[in-house]
């Protein structure tokens, strides 16, 4: 059993996920990176083996496939007895567009991706979490929550029922040394953003390194805060 923070990250493949394993292996931790693309896995890890000289665990998983994310747990503790972090990062934009359009594919893969899945993930490493001596999660939302807009429906549904059954998630642990919370990084310059935006500007928004580089004192033991909305807050030029 290694003596570095073990913290799961979903999609680590790419974007936000992608970055965050990274910083959070510069700060220490041991990352075990899932994603369905193993190529990226590969990629990801020979970065993380150059800036740290340590070795990430990877584990190719589709987070549609529930009973691979019970078999992951269950490899979890085997090898290491217990999880330390949980970025809970992995989703997908589905189909934008008027409701009545989407169809019950795109619906589906949307709902099961963004919140099913993190409700399978939570079932799956609590006890894990519980192991730790402090452990931490984190889940990812987006500020379409709070501000409904059109042809969003789908996917702001989605992050608003997460928002929702995270909040009765920290409730049901504050009396326990794990703490959760949600975090909202805004507008980022993904390929998420840009298949939503095409015609935004995407050098006027923060890279996903800038926004992980905040990430880490989030799963340290020392952060106590608790079933909080946190808000990536970019810094001004």
């Amino acid at each position: 059993m290694t003596d570095q923070r073990i913290i799961l990250v979903t999609g680590a493949s790419k974007g936000i996920g992608r970055a965050a394993a990274l910083e959070l292996a510069k700060a220490g931790n041991h990352i075990i990176a899932t994603a369905r693309s193993e190529k990226a896995l590969v990629k990801l890890d020979d970065e993380i083996l150059a800036a740290t000289g340590h070795n990430a665990t990877l584990i190719p998983l589709d987070l549609r496939d529930m009973t691979a994310i019970d078999r992951l747990a269950g490899a979890l503790l085997d090898r290491f007895g217990r999880l330390d972090g949980l970025f809970a990062n992995a989703g997908v934009l589905g189909t934008l567009g008027p409701l009545e359009n989407i169809s019950p594919a795109s619906f589906a893969e949307t709902l099961e991706t963004n919140f099913t899945a993190n409700w399978r993930l939570i079932r799956a490493t609590h006890p894990l979490l519980r192991m730790s001596e402090a452990g931490r999660a984190l889940f990812v939302t987006s500020g379409v929550v709070p501000r409904p807009r059109a042809f969003w429906g789908v996917y702001a549904a989605t992050k608003a029922a997460l928002e929702t059954m995270i909040a009765c998630y920290a409730d049901e642990t504050e009396k326990t040394p794990i703490r959760i919370n949600l975090f909202d990084p805004g507008a980022v310059r993904t390929d998420m953003r840009f298949k939503a935006m095409p015609g935004e500007d995407q050098l006027t928004l923060p890279t996903p390194q800038e926004v992980a580089a905040t990430l880490p004192p989030y799963f340290a033991p020392a952060f106590t805060q608790h079933g909080q909305r946190l808000v990536f807050a970019r810094r001004k030029h």
